[in-house]
């Protein structure tokens, strides 16, 4: 853990996390992408429907429990393209293609 946690941060890289019904995952993007790139790491369709990311920081969805109780305690964000994605942010991207 103590190897890849150094690597990460000596190439500059983070990671963001999707979670759906099926699937949870972690995506990893070089620190300071904004949330519009950071959904073409997804995939490519993704990122030119881009409409808005739905944010919330990890420790906050493990204090709460769900994505439901973040969005009834506030901690659940709207962010817009320019969003610079912080490390362990657990996104759900809003598109249309």
């Amino acid at each position: 853990d103590r190897v890849i946690r150094a690597s990460y941060a000596l190439l500059g890289l983070i990671s963001f996390l999707t979670a759906g019904e099926d699937e949870c995952r972690a995506w990893t993007i070089r620190r300071g992408t904004r949330a519009q790139p950071a959904a073409g790491a997804i995939h490519s369709d993704i990122e030119r429907g881009f409409i808005r990311a739905e944010v919330v920081a990890y420790d906050d969805l493990m204090a709460a429990g769900s994505l439901a109780a973040c969005r009834e305690r506030g901690t659940l964000r709207l962010e817009g393209k320019d969003y610079v994605v912080r490390d362990g942010d657990v996104i759900n991207f809003r598109f249309n293609v």
